[in-house]
């Protein structure tokens, strides 16, 4: 990895300061900032992979070509948009780690983007929203899973917000203190003016009372429609699941893009480029699509495996915060220091663009390390339909 840029996360909603940009641009605009930064002529490219979940609408025809014509990187560089849901973005990335590695390219642009207030979470419909696949194959809405996983492994509402407000104070100390600032890229319109410089999703007026007062947002979806009834087919003994999760201890739902430059030793010297990290090793993992958000554990242990270290070699850990009790139950399997997790906040105040967080996170945990002067790092990251995904980078 020579590099890592980010748009700041936009409000995922027609309010959102982000809603008037094309999520074409919110790509391009960082792809562009990338290579600019960094010196790099766009023919130099090979290739470009995008994660992208809802490849639909603004988000369709393969963003990854266009956004890589749009950004300027000339009419020879190819680009191929991908989905593994939550995933999408960090599978890129490992993608062209692998065919870097494989020796089939020197010098590929990976990253995400999800402009979730134009193209809606779900607006790409499939399988797993139909009635028919959720009875056969035992799937159910991520916020049901969420609530079973809590009631499965002994999380409370209380554990659920005080996690969240420790991610809001974390996140708006980085924010404010400059900690995203070697990352994001501000979002221009047409004329250089500033849309948006910093995220604007996290609150700093976040308080353990306001966090408790707020409704449980899944329990209506679980019990009206009958959705926790789904999950007794395998979990018989959960004879009630707690609803816990609300819209303060869940992710919140964001605009944004990332961008990663990852290339050959070689290739960077020729270029001039500085390596700020190696990956040494990614992973992903199918798992059990009901709980569907423990994937995370299994594929953290495998991509740990595959590097030959334990959780005890990681200095920094980034466990994508899809909801409270997803990180609480990935720190309890890894008896985690709370103080290594997330350091500067998560998707809990930060906001899950999708098909680019993993990205980001990339990019977060890699900035975290050289501020504290630290080598070695883990991303992670639940998956819809019952996956996990980790990488392991170390600096160089």
């Amino acid at each position: 990895m020579f590099d890592a840029v980010r748009t700041p996360r936009g409000k995922g909603k027609e309010s959102g300061s982000l809603y008037v940009v094309r999520p074409v641009d919110l790509l391009a605009g960082v792809m562009r900032e990338l290579l600019r930064r960094n010196g790099v002529p766009g023919p130099e490219v090979e290739d470009t992979i995008v994660g992208c979940v809802a490849q639909v609408g603004d988000q369709g025809q393969d963003i990854a070509r266009l956004a890589a014509l749009e950004a300027g990187f000339g009419n020879g560089v190819p680009g191929v948009t991908s989905n593994r849901f939550c995933a999408s973005g960090l599978e890129a990335v490992n993608h062209a780690a692998a065919v870097v590695a494989a020796g089939w390219s020197d010098l590929m642009v990976a990253g995400g983007v999800e402009s979730m207030s134009r193209v809606k979470m779900g607006s790409d419909g499939g399988a797993m929203w139909d009635a028919a696949t959720q009875w056969s194959i035992g799937s159910v809405p991520q916020g049901i899973s969420a609530d079973l996983l809590a009631t499965l492994r002994g999380v409370s509402r209380e554990e659920a917000d005080a996690f969240a407000l420790q991610s809001q104070r974390r996140a708006v100390g980085a924010r404010d203190g400059g900690a995203f600032d070697r990352s994001v890229v501000p979002v221009k319109d047409r004329n250089g003016l500033a849309i948006l410089d910093k995220d604007e999703y996290p609150r700093s007026d976040a308080t353990l009372e306001g966090l408790a007062a707020l409704p449980a947002s899944f329990e209506t979806m679980g019990t009206a429609f009958a959705l926790d009834a789904v999950t007794r087919k395998r979990y018989p003994h959960v004879e009630r699941i707690r609803h816990i999760h609300t819209a303060g201890n869940s992710s919140g739902i964001v605009d944004g893009a990332a961008a990663v430059l990852v290339g050959s030793l070689d290739k960077g010297k020729a270029l001039g480029l500085k390596p700020r990290a190696r990956i040494r090793a990614a992973a992903v993992v199918g798992d059990e699509p009901l709980v569907m958000l423990e994937g995370p554990i299994p594929a953290t242990r495998k991509a740990l495996a595959k590097a030959g270290m334990t959780a005890r070699d990681i200095d920094l850990f980034e466990v994508n915060e899809a909801f409270s009790a997803v990180v609480i139950n990935w720190m309890r399997a890894f008896e985690a220091d709370p103080a290594r997790v997330n350091p500067n906040g998560g998707a809990i105040a930060l906001g899950h663009p999708l098909g680019a967080t993993g990205a980001m996170l990339l990019g977060t945990v890699l900035d975290a390390l050289e501020d504290r002067g630290m080598g070695t790092g883990l991303v992670t990251l639940c998956v819809g339909g019952g996956m996990g995904i980790a990488t392991v980078i170390e600096r160089v």
